[in-house]
Formats: structure tokens, C-alpha cells, sequence
């Protein structure tokens, strides 16, 4: 698979405003692991290889389990996770499927059992982030990493 264009270099000044954004979020406070699963489902309802092999090695890099990464495809039916985790993956999955899964009263009050207004915020910036990093990497064609084996 070969990428369709590099699209840093073709609106290099727009990409860096959207790496800078990009770091706000990174830095707003939520907890590392979290935004990992976050950024992994989201990736993962979306198809994008390139933010799923990115995101879960960055998980493991920072300690997350082999077996919470290959459940997060499953969180709901696995006791894995925290119940802050499940109400952000819930949260996650109702905003990056828009559509006629639009977030209910029902989401938000749940939601909002784990995580404050402002973190709310944080956690929306965080999905509508990695939306459209999905977003960008499928256009273009982004191509994942190669396994170390295979570089070798």
C-alpha cells in the first residue's frame, strides 16, 4: 500500500496548528492511559490502521496490557476496564458514530458520573481530535509501520 500524497507537506502551516491543538489536548490533564483507549477505539470504529498500530504501541510503550489492548474492541463485555474507562469508551463510541447514535441525555448524565465538566470538554476535544487524525490518515492513505522482523 503506498500513501496518496504526504499531505504535512502539501499545507505544512495548517498540519502545525493542528499538531498545536493537537498537544493542548495532549497536556489538558486527562489520564495517559485513557486517552490511549480513547484514541485506539475511536481508530478502530473508523478502520485506521495507520492511528491503530500508532495507538497501541504507544499503550504498551506506556504500560497498558496486551490484553486490554485486544479488548478494547470488546470493553463492554470485559471487566477490564474502570468505569470511568467504560463511560469514556461509551462516550467515544457515541460521538465518532454520529450518525443516529448521536450522544442521548441518558449518555451524558452517565458520563458525567465520572468526569467533571471541564474534563467532559477535554475528553470531547480529545474524540473530535482523533477523528480527524483518522480522518486525514485514511484520505491520504497514511501507511502503518512495518513489524521489526520485517525491517530487519
Amino acid at each position: 500500500m503506498e500513501p496518496r500524497m504526504n499531505y504535512w507537506g502539501a499545507a505544512p502551516s495548517l498540519m502545525q496548528a493542528h499538531l498545536a491543538l493537537n498537544t493542548a489536548i495532549e497536556e489538558s490533564g486527562l489520564e495517559k492511559s485513557l486517552m490511549h483507549l480513547v484514541k485506539l477505539r475511536a481508530s478502530q470504529l473508523n478502520g485506521c490502521a495507520f492511528c491503530i498500530d500508532m495507538h497501541t504501541r504507544e499503550a504498551r510503550k506506556d504500560g497498558d496490557s496486551e490484553q486490554r489492548l485486544y479488548l478494547t474492541s470488546a470493553w463492554d463485555d470485559s471487566f477490564l476496564f474502570t468505569a470511568r474507562e467504560r463511560a469514556a469508551l461509551a462516550w467515544t463510541e457515541s460521538l465518532t458514530r454520529l450518525g443516529d447514535n448521536r450522544p442521548t441525555d441518558a449518555l451524558f448524565a452517565a458520563t458525567k458520573e465520572h468526569f467533571d465538566e471541564a474534563e467532559i470538554v477535554k475528553l470531547t476535544a480529545l474524540i473530535g481530535m482523533i477523528n480527524t487524525w483518522n480522518r486525514l490518515s485514511i484520505a491520504f492513505r497514511a501507511v502503518h509501520e512495518a513489524p521489526a522482523e520485517a525491517a530487519a
